[in-house]
């Protein structure tokens, strides 16, 4: 193996916005894989639209069981609307639930099937993280296994720290520190259940440690830490639309954009990539 980079564009299919994001980075940048959300409002103009202009780029599903409507009927998942209605730790907390758990696996296998009636799938994460959880990991390497998706994401990452002190000072930075505590801890135990599966994940991963903060300077940093063969991939939440020049979401769509980092990355010795390439 070799050094790999994959940039990937998380929620691939919840807005316009997102969507025109990943068109733009596939086109004029050197973002290569992106993460669909089988329920997100735009994911018709995604498959339809979208991904048959940008050919090479390789395709996760973004499982989603906190955010919109159900694709199935789960009243464990959702409130009477049939929107989810859960966060992360209430779904840990009913992670030992057999009837919550099928439910899980009931609502991802319907994501993954609407998807694969598109595209080719090359990998598996989710929103919010929550197929980090073990129970959940295990269904979710049940259906990659069963589906042949080869790749599933883990979230391991090194702890790191860039130049820029302001960006600490935010609220969100102490969380997020916790959040890598957090996926740290579960990412140990579910690489062991990748291998029992047979399937194959990504070495690191970054955009934890600086949720809601990313920028080209987190990724830069963040690779500089890394030694050795691996596969290092960096989610980003990219939006190609400006609320304003300190809109978050626009900031991680520049990142595709970046000229200065894909030379950065190239010189630390990354290939860029993604999983369907690798796969």
């Amino acid at each position: 193996m070799s050094k790999l980079f994959i940039l990937n564009a998380d929620d691939f299919g919840m807005s316009k916005a997102n969507n025109r994001a990943v068109l733009e980075g596939y086109n004029n940048g050197f973002l290569t894989s992106a993460s669909i959300c089988a329920n997100g409002k735009a994911f018709n103009a995604a498959v339809n639209e979208i991904l048959p202009e940008c050919p090479e780029l390789g395709l996760g599903v973004h499982l989603n069981i906190i955010e919109g409507k159900a694709l199935t009927k789960a009243d464990m998942l959702t409130n009477k609307k049939g929107k989810f209605n859960n966060g992360f730790f209430s779904i840990m907390h009913k992670s030992n639930n057999e009837k919550f758990l099928y439910q899980v696996e009931q609502e991802f296998r319907a994501q993954i099937e609407l998807v694969k009636k598109f595209a080719e799938i090359d990998h598996i994460d989710s929103h919010v993280h929550v197929h980090a959880i073990p129970n959940i990991f295990k269904i979710v390497c049940k259906l990659a296994q069963e589906y042949k998706i080869p790749y599933v994401r883990t979230q391991y990452e090194e702890f790191y720290m860039i130049p820029d002190f302001k960006i600490h000072m935010s609220p969100k930075y102490p969380l997020n520190i916790l959040k890598v505590i957090l996926l740290n801890t579960l990412s140990r135990k579910n690489k062991k259940i990748i291998d029992k599966y047979g399937l194959k994940t990504n070495d690191y991963l970054l955009g934890v440690g600086y949720t809601g903060l990313m920028n080209s300077e987190t990724v830069a940093c963040g690779l500089e830490e890394l030694d050795g063969d691996c596969i290092a991939e960096a989610l980003i939440h990219p939006c190609c639309y400006i609320k304003s020049k300190f809109d978050q979401h626009y900031k991680e769509y520049q990142i595709t954009q970046d000229k200065a980092l894909e030379d950065k990355i190239q010189r630390l010795g990354f290939e860029i990539t993604n999983y369907k390439k690798i796969g």
